[in-house]
């Protein structure tokens, strides 16, 4: 059979590499049994288990950030993060033609030293009853993970923010809270990042606990302009960020490029703001 890498590489992917022709389906429901011979190849260190996992006709075709990579460059890649275990999240599967399988991969990866995030779009081909590696798009290594969509309605249409930040207000003055307003748009991916990193087990009990969290849209940067001139913050550096206590009196504003890369950063970042500008103890 005669791959159509024509059709097949439609893992156009929109920084964060979610195919422009697919939805996210639920993970739990999805499984590829040859990905576990991809990250057994690589918890065990075994670079030529790995490199045999890549297609040589046709040649596989691989992407980084930076640009096109040789297989070897990949299997280094991989290499040099020593990884001890990977949980390899499939967020993304199909079928576009019969004996080739895309897929579309949210990896956290333990080493001894940290743990790291890698977020990867493969296409399989089967070839003479063997699974071969024909394509690759990923990112590099990062602290926070970097979502494969960027799909997730966090900015809805139609929300009076003026509104949901004085309802907050209202809210975290019965709580002892403070108020964090976090201004994007859905089309940001470092929006999506930030979204997800506050969701992550470390610092989503201190959101809760300290924080009642807005999000405030700016559009096409024509929408919510005088919000953004209210608590004194840059208009194109998005995600920006302000803290306001109950009062509505503003104790933190973002005047610089602080979380306008939030792939960036990482988790220990996060915590540290937060837990400096969450109200004092009671």
């Amino acid at each position: 059979m005669k791959l159509r890498l024509s059709s097949i590489l439609c893992l156009s992917f929109v920084l964060g590499l979610l195919p422009a022709d697919g939805q996210l389906t639920g993970a739990a429901s999805l499984s590829f049994a040859p990905l576990t011979q991809w990250t057994d190849a690589i918890t065990s260190g075994n670079s030529s288990a790995l490199k045999a996992l890549y297609s040589t006709t046709p040649p596989a075709q691989i992407a980084g950030p930076s640009g096109n990579l040789t297989v070897d460059q990949d299997v280094a890649f991989w290499r040099d993060m020593k990884a001890k275990r990977i949980v390899a999240n499939i967020v993304q599967s199909n079928e576009p033609q019969p004996g080739v399988h895309q897929i579309v991969i949210e990896s956290e990866v333990h080493s001894t030293a940290r743990i790291s995030y890698v977020t990867e779009g493969q296409v399989w081909q089967q070839q003479a009853g063997v699974w071969k590696i024909v394509s690759i798009r990923r990112t590099d290594a990062a602290k926070l993970l970097q979502p494969a969509s960027t799909s997730k309605d966090i900015y809805p249409e139609g929300v009076d923010a003026h509104a949901e930040i004085n309802e907050a207000l209202a809210r975290a003055g019965k709580s002892h809270k403070r108020v964090i307003l976090v201004f994007g748009g859905n089309w940001c991916f470092d929006c999506h990042v930030l979204d997800r990193a506050f969701q992550r087990p470390d610092l989503a009990p201190v959101i809760a606990k300290n924080y009642e969290i807005v999000h405030v849209d700016i559009g096409n940067e024509d929408k919510n302009q005088d919000l953004l001139a209210q608590y004194g913050l840059p208009k194109n550096k998005v995600p920006v960020m302000a803290v306001l206590d109950s009062s509505g009196k503003i104790v933190y504003s973002q005047t610089n490029g602080e979380f306008s890369s939030a792939r960036s950063l990482a988790p220990e970042d996060l915590l540290q703001f937060l837990n400096k500008w969450k109200p004092s103890a009671r």
